[in-house]
This record gives structure tokens, sequence and C-alpha cells, in this order.
């Protein structure tokens, strides 16, 4: 059966200058999941200032948009809610200010933890948008 619900997410890609990416653990529906921070889109709301939220409300640091990276070109139908189908929109991502983001500290039920572009791989993520980032990033970070 087709979804019935579409619901566009927007997720940012921040990498630091150790070549590390940071990736999100977070408990969806009692269900655990490793993606990267963001969210969903929000009515009234450009999707540039959806990721700039959700970066706010899951790591507590401002960021800027530095380009789009990727939206899926792929059809999804969401893992978390069958009725709904998902695009997904991702933006690589600066932090506006100097300060750390505090990773391994439980936040809203969210961990943020670094990984190192080495040691990324598409295992580490839960969805499959996600996977298709991780593969294009280990191709433009080789």
């Amino acid at each position: 059966m087709l979804p019935t619900k579409f619901t566009i997410r927007v997720y940012g890609i921040l990498i630091n200058d150790k070549k590390e990416v940071l990736i999100a653990e977070e408990i969806i529906h009692g269900r655990p999941v490793t993606k990267f921070p963001g969210g969903g889109l929000e009515l009234g709301e450009g999707t540039k200032e959806c990721v700039q939220r959700e970066f706010r409300e899951e790591t507590g640091q401002e960021v800027s948009v530095a380009e789009h990276f990727y939206t899926t070109d792929f059809y999804i139908q969401s893992q978390i809610n069958p009725e709904y189908q998902v695009m997904c929109i991702y933006y690589i991502v600066r932090c506006k200010t100097s300060a750390l983001i505090e990773v391994n500290t439980p936040k809203d039920n969210i961990t943020l933890r670094w990984v190192a572009l080495t040691d990324l791989h598409e295992d580490i993520v839960s969805f499959e948008s996600d996977k298709t980032v991780v593969r294009m990033l280990l191709k433009q970070f080789k």
C-alpha cells in the first residue's frame, strides 16, 4: 500500500577541522536510530531555516548553511511510520561560533558523536537516504 502522507526531512552535515562528521543517535518512537542531525520541515519554514532550527535544538549551536549537498532522488517510504513518503534534503553547515559541540552528553533523547571520515561507513547510519549521503561523502573525501 502506498503512503497517504508526505514529509520533508532536512539534515546538516557538519565536518570539523579534524575531518570528523557529527552524527546523532536518537530514540524515535521507541526505536534507536543513528542519523545526521536534523528533522522535519515545519509549515511556514524554509529548508535552510529548518536545518538551522534543528541544529539549535539538537546541538545548542547556531549554524550557517554553506551549501546544498544532496536531495533524495528516489522513493522512500518512512521506516518509522509507513503511511508517510519521505523526501530528504542535506546541507553542509558550519558553526557560527568556535564553541565546541558537546558530544556523548544526551540532550533531549539525543546523543551526539564525532566520527572520523576515515572510520565512516554506511552501516553506521540507520536510514537509506543517510547511507547514500555517507557513500557520497566517502567519494568526496577520499
